[in-house]
């Protein structure tokens, strides 16, 4: 059975460096076999609250033999909403030659299921009942939310890899501090708890030896991060992300929220299955929210949630983008995460601000050295004025003349940053993450200097 640690909670947590020295005896009662009874956690009676920030959990693969083959490319369906005019051959190889019945495995330690999928010649994505997995070739990204247990994937992702010729290479485990703690099954329970876990965890600690952090503040929101790495440098240039920027968005604006219930929309019509009435309505709520300009040109699986909820997943070339929502009042939420690699994000974080208004919300960056170089605008490096996020407010329809309308353009709303904390980890990854709030009293002197760009969605570079 694993150890007590009930008593732990999130406020315990102390920032910086969690030390190695850990007692010995704790960690070797922490058995990997408990995995195995991870489907029969019961749910937890739902209270109108809902624990929106997402567990992320990113594992890098590498060939065990230099001399290993690749599969040959297999039939792939493309799913979501183009399934039928874009189905074409793609070479399927390393993770992405796992099948359903794995997938599934995996999906059920977490706790968790698929819904539907979309793919390309570099991944596959897939929309969960909790949030989102995305598989790469020699990558496998996985985002879950509310109650799951997602570190109980690892030891069926090491004997997957196992199976495919291939070992880990780099492992990060992230998330913000949770809201509701007490609701948190093993081992999520508290930041030590999941430490505990993964340095118990033999067969990962044989080939991997890491660390975890807290970045930000204790008394507010703050962000942990565990790293493990024994990637290659001279080699890594194939399985490399560059960058991951996630912003996680609290007390969204009433009227965004409202967009993401399900009974707002048009149900029981005639003729209609209950999946395409599902396909109409999260469709809907994609476009009415304005989601479907953050991702220009990108293949788009939408999803909403009965009595409400959504998710999203957006894949373009290499990269994705996927947002999450929880709209009920008290824990609204909003997420959008994406590992495209542009040159500055500032435009794309103030269209994501603009588009959910919320009153406050935690960015965090994970990149490799070299990448975090590669951008010119960085609001969680850049000096407190310059970090300011401005999101224009404009007003239309308003009269000017006889006959006449113009748009006329308010205060913007101003998000100050609060605070800001970094640290460089195993080698070269980076973590940064800071804590924005609107600041009211700006609006009305905020400097002309300061009002963003009105581009939409992201440019590749």
């Amino acid at each position: 059975m694993p150890p007590n640690l009930d008593h732990l909670s999130d406020s315990d947590e102390v920032p910086g460096v969690v030390p190695d020295d850990r007692d010995a005896t704790v960690q070797s009662n922490v058995h990997v076999s408990s995995d195995d009874e991870s489907g029969n956690v019961a749910d937890r009676e739902y209270t109108g609250s809902f624990e929106g920030p997402e567990k992320t959990l990113e594992v890098c693969f590498r060939r065990i033999h230099d001399d290993h083959v690749d599969p040959t490319p297999g039939q792939v369906s493309l799913g979501g909403v183009d399934s039928e005019k874009n189905d074409h051959e793609i070479a399927r190889f390393g993770l992405r030659c796992l099948s359903r019945p794995d997938l599934d495995r995996i999906c059920e330690r977490a706790r968790c299921t698929i819904l539907s999928s979309v793919s390309n010649r570099y991944l596959d994505a897939y929309i969960l009942s909790e949030s989102s997995l995305f598989v790469y070739p020699y990558m496998l990204v996985l985002k879950t939310c509310g109650t799951t247990t997602l570190l109980r994937c690892i030891a069926v992702l090491i004997e997957m890899g196992r199976r495919l010729g291939l070992e880990i290479d780099w492992v990060g485990y992230s998330r913000k501090n949770f809201n509701f703690p007490g609701d948190q099954n093993f081992p999520h329970q508290s930041f030590h708890q999941e430490l505990d876990y993964l340095h118990s965890h033999r067969s990962l600690c044989e080939r991997l030896d890491g660390n975890g952090y807290t970045l930000g503040p204790v008394t507010a929101d703050h962000w942990f991060v565990f790293v493990a790495d024994r990637t290659n440098r001279r080699s890594s240039f194939e399985n490399d992300t560059d960058r991951v920027l996630n912003i996680m968005m609290f007390d969204i604006d009433e009227s965004v929220t409202q967009k993401f219930y399900y009974g707002k929309y048009e149900t029981g019509i005639c003729g209609e299955t209950k999946d395409e009435e599902t396909l109409r309505i999260s469709r809907e709520q994609t476009v009415e929210s304005g989601i479907n300009s953050l991702c220009p040109g990108a293949v788009i699986d939408p999803r909403a949630f009965e009595p409400c909820g959504y998710s999203m997943n957006a894949i373009l070339f290499h990269s994705y983008s996927t947002i999450h929502i929880t709209p009920e009042s008290g824990s609204s939420y909003a997420s959008f995460e994406t590992n495209q690699k542009v040159s500055s994000y500032k435009s794309l974080i103030t269209n994501v601000i603009r588009t959910f208004r919320p009153k406050r919300f935690v960015m965090t960056l994970m990149a490799d050295e070299g990448g975090l170089t590669k951008i010119k605008e960085n609001p969680l490096t850049d000096s407190s004025h310059d970090a300011h996020i401005v999101v224009p407010s404009v007003v239309k329809g308003v009269a000017v003349g006889v006959g006449c309308a113009k748009p006329v353009s308010k205060s913007p709303f101003v998000y100050k940053r609060s605070s800001t904390a970094s640290i460089k980890v195993e080698d070269d990854c980076c973590c940064l993450m800071g804590n924005w709030v609107l600041d009211k009293k700006s609006n009305s002197t905020t400097d002309q200097s300061l009002r963003a760009s009105k581009s939409r969605g992201m440019s590749v570079s």
